[in-house]
């Protein structure tokens, strides 16, 4: 076994950088509402040899928006239950349509598909452009459908104590989700990559240099991340077995 990969234990896919979000904040630059997505089928098939060969803990979904494309989600998830991943989580702004039934029956689509924890992207940022009505509506939707997992997952400017015009408006949506019995995460500390640079400059530190709290030890990596377009580590999915990226890897 590749001595650089012997500790891995998560994989991660980029379902689509399409999204149905226009965030100041975003790490990511500026979205559309439609683009490449990730093929579930090469996805399920990459989680199924991966996991028979190391012990996966964790699996994750998002994006941009994963439930534009809600079917491959279905397929990713559905492999990871069945190969054993504990833990099969999803991040999403919760906004991919407003029409009610839809909304439901995606979310007992995930729940029957096997996603155990769900992050709903909920904050200033995103209902600048997201309306919160739907967003709501599927969260009560995955109530109602058994999700084992829900929490709201903010975005906070500077920390998430800092006292500010953005924080403030998040408390105040977080409110909402709290009423109804929905947890809050530790969200995220913004950083000053893509939008949030290009729209929070002041708030920022030119002095300071900020580290992703995801960056990878490129000498022990422990968690993989696959781009829409197939790319992860130094190979493609679409091009190349998995199992055989993880073996040729060098940091």
């Amino acid at each position: 076994m590749n001595q650089y990969i012997q500790n891995l234990n998560r994989i991660e896919f980029m379902v689509t950088l399409a999204c149905t979000g226009r965030c100041k904040h975003c790490s990511e630059g500026d979205h559309y509402a439609n683009g490449e997505h990730i093929d579930g089928d090469l996805a399920a098939e990459m989680v199924r040899k991966t996991a028979k060969n190391y012990s996966i803990e964790s699996l994750m979904t998002f994006g941009g928006e994963p439930l534009l494309y809600p079917g491959e989600v279905y397929k990713i998830h559905s492999m990871a239950r069945e190969m054993g991943i504990p833990k099969r989580q999803m991040i999403t702004n919760g906004f991919f349509s407003r029409d009610t039934e839809k909304i439901r029956l995606v979310a007992q689509g995930l729940v029957d598909n096997g996603v155990n924890d769900i992050l709903l992207s909920v904050d200033a940022f995103h209902q600048e452009t997201i309306p919160l009505e739907p967003v709501m509506t599927f969260a009560k939707a995955l109530i109602d459908a058994g999700i084992p997992r829900l929490r709201v997952h903010p975005a906070w400017l500077v920390d998430t104590e800092a006292d500010n015009p953005y924080n403030r408006k998040t408390r105040e949506i977080l409110a909402q989700f709290q009423e109804l019995g929905i947890a809050v995460s530790s969200g995220n500390v913004i950083l000053p990559k893509g939008n949030a640079l290009k729209y929070f400059k002041e708030y920022f530190d030119s002095n300071t240099t900020y580290i992703s709290p995801y960056a990878e030890n490129p000498q022990d990596i422990r968690a993989i991340c696959v781009s829409p377009n197939g790319d992860v580590l130094q190979g493609n999915i679409y091009k190349t077995d998995i199992l055989e990226i993880l073996a040729k890897y060098m940091p």
